[in-house]
């Protein structure tokens, strides 16, 4: 088992990849069938439920708690990602202003910091996944906060007023307040039987991820009449997102490095927060949208795909532009 799971982490990039590949071939092959479509729209909010206990458990709560002491961190992750993102989107997010769904799909994705992958992808880049990881909750808890302030800003009170807020409350409980709480009492689980549920959660992350990536694809493949030509206009904002926000983050974070002591690993997770996106959360959102916008939650699979590929080229690059003084880069934290 220790080798099967050792081998799952080392193969993980290639595993995501071909979970996409899988979740768009079903859901493709179910989308003739009556109801499929409904079906895998209803297993996406489980799917990612667990998913995001299984994250939580593997924060250490006690050792979290310490690991935000680091001020100069968390202060540099905040701003790169609520000061520095949102002009950013802004202005990529130009590209297909004249297209109220995908403009929309594009600025819910692009304004929500990532909580999950993030955190792999920073561990094989040798970054620091751990201090990624403690923040988690809280870039999760702010993004809730602003990320209705963005929308108003950018799209004007007419547009928020016409979403309704139910949808976002219910997913802010179910997705993040349940599995936090339950990863919280699963940590109190003194002795062997708490040590024994974590091990076994905390192997299943790799597969967790992979279906929870195959489920959300199928579930917007299978839908018959999505309208996947149009979605081809936002690749080009979520390209230019990342590289402009690579650049926007080495930049940070060497300022960080320099004026608040920051060392490279945590320089690292800085670029990788910076550039990777929390679609996988903020999907059941745009799924609550109103009639109108059917091609928003297409505009944030599509973010996925483009993003799971930027990030096998950021696991290389970004120890080229940050090397570690007088030693090679890890491959992990």
């Amino acid at each position: 088992m220790d080798n099967l799971v050792a081998w799952l982490e080392r193969h993980q990039v290639p595993l995501y990849l071909g979970a996409l590949l899988v979740g768009g071939v079903v859901g493709s092959t179910v989308a003739v069938v009556p109801g499929a479509a409904d079906g895998l729209g209803a297993a996406v909010n489980p799917v990612l439920a667990l998913l995001l206990y299984a994250t939580f458990l593997g924060i250490p709560l006690r050792g979290a708690l310490a690991t935000l002491r680091d001020g100069g961190f968390l202060v540099t992750v905040a701003v790169v990602n609520f000061v520095l993102v949102p002009p950013v989107v802004w202005l990529v997010t130009r590209l297909v202003a004249d297209d109220r769904a995908l403009l929309v799909g594009a600025l819910f994705v692009l304004l929500a910091p990532c909580v999950d992958y993030v955190i792999v992808f920073t561990g094989l880049a040798g970054g620091a996944a751990d201090r990624l990881l403690a923040a988690a909750p809280l870039l999760m808890l702010v993004q809730t906060a602003l990320l209705p302030v963005f929308l108003w800003l950018f799209l004007g009170s007419g547009t928020v007023a016409g979403i309704d807020p139910a949808p976002f409350v219910e997913a802010f409980i179910v997705l993040i307040l349940l599995p936090l709480c339950a990863a919280a009492l699963t940590q109190a689980v003194p002795g062997r039987a708490g040590h024994r549920v974590r091990s076994v959660v905390g192997r299943a992350m790799v597969p967790l991820m992979m279906l929870t990536l195959a489920v959300v694809v199928a579930s917007q493949f299978a839908e018959p009449h999505r309208a996947w030509s149009s979605v081809v206009r936002v690749v080009p904002v979520y390209v230019l997102f990342a590289v402009v926000m690579t650049a926007v983050g080495w930049t940070t974070a060497r300022v960080a490095g320099r004026f608040a002591g920051t060392d490279v690993p945590a320089q690292r997770a800085v670029v990788f927060t910076g550039v990777t996106r929390n679609s996988l959360v903020v999907l059941p959102l745009v799924l609550a949208l109103p009639a109108g916008y059917g091609v928003a939650p297409l505009a944030v699979v599509t973010q996925t795909l483009v993003e799971l590929l930027v990030m096998v080229a950021l696991v290389r690059v970004v120890p080229a532009l940050l090397p570690v003084t007088g030693s090679a880069p890890s491959g992990r934290s």
